[in-house]
């Protein structure tokens, strides 16, 4: 890495102090080239908890290496972009409160980012090695882990052919200023769930032809509490995933047949993984057919209501 460069790691939070403690103190561990200019910035979205303690006892430590940001506008959304505006560093590095990382992590994730080829970076998110996944899991379905944060291509280096998750990954400061920050409105924030705010980020970039890549070395330990372990969590995820990626994506251009404002192909999916849930044999592959089922569901649901919402209209001039 560049000897001027610095960098900025970017972690938002809201109400998780336990475990924003053990994020941080694994920050602290990070082993970085002295030459390297790096800091921590906190972004607390509006915590009712002892958040602000813990990271003041991590400033009043190393006060040139912590800093504390107060975000009063709910949505990590808005809390990503608070810390994009208020970072240093020519590098901003995003990651979690409810992950660890690996001492090296940082130098590994943003190393790539102080050469021509690459303007963002993803990283390795594996469960805690205390993990065991459940029966009814399909493992061999890649997304497996989706819902629980997870984000693992293997173990070699290679060009990202798709968007890295926001607990793990990092981009030049540039990118964010020649194509904007995150939609507010896919950020979970009070009363949605919907996530994919740091996914559109990088399926923006991809799509506008930027070169992102894979770096396994950088490695992040999500934590996986027994409330996500159940199935009812997986298919409301997959349920606000669907919605998501209506809300990102829209609709196909070569969409043409629509039945009470949701398009046609979505039922016609509908009633083929309904087939196919009606005769799978074993746990694991029927319950992969339900969340293919609730991603449909949340695609139709969310069509359903885009098309039936009031129309807005402007107000009549001088009114």
């Amino acid at each position: 890495m560049a000897n001027s460069m610095k960098v900025s790691v970017i972690l938002c939070t809201y109400n998780r102090c336990e475990s924003l403690a053990n994020a941080l103190a694994s920050l602290d561990r990070s082993k970085v080239p002295e030459s390297i200019q790096w800091e921590v910035l906190v972004v607390d979205n509006n915590s009712s908890d002892a958040t602000r303690s813990v990271v003041e006892e991590f400033s009043r430590r190393d006060p040139a290496r912590f800093c504390y940001l107060f975000e009063p506008k709910q949505g990590k959304s808005h809390a990503l972009n608070a810390g994009i505006q208020a970072a240093r560093g020519e590098i901003l590095a995003f990651t979690d409160d409810d992950v660890t990382v690996e001492p090296t992590w940082l130098q590994n994730l943003a190393s790539s980012l102080t050469k021509g080829d690459w303007v963002g970076a993803g990283g390795r998110t594996v469960p805690e090695r205390t993990f065991l996944a459940p029966r009814w899991l399909a493992r061999e379905d890649r997304y497996a882990l989706g819902p629980l944060a997870m984000f693992d291509l293997g173990c070699e280096p290679s060009k990202l052919m798709e968007p890295p998750f926001g607990n793990n990954m990092a981009y030049r400061r540039a990118v964010f200023e020649k194509y904007g920050c995150f939609r507010t409105e896919l950020g979970p924030r009070p009363g949605s769930e919907i996530r994919s705010e740091d996914t559109e980020f990088g399926q923006r970039l991809l799509s506008a032809g930027e070169s992102l890549r894979y770096e396994p070395s950088a490695v992040v330990y999500h934590a996986v509490p027994a409330s996500r372990l159940q199935k009812g969590y997986f298919l409301a995820w997959w349920f606000d995933k669907g919605r998501a990626d209506f809300l990102e994506f829209g609709n196909p251009a070569e969409t043409r047949w629509f039945v009470v404002g949701v398009p046609l192909y979505l039922f016609r999916r509908l009633a083929a993984w309904t087939l196919r849930w009606l005769v799978r044999v074993g746990p694991a592959r029927r319950f992969y057919c339900r969340l293919q089922l609730n991603y449909l569901t949340g695609q139709v649901l969310e069509h359903f209501r885009r098309s039936h919402a009031p129309r807005q209209f402007p107000a009549p001039n001088g009114s």
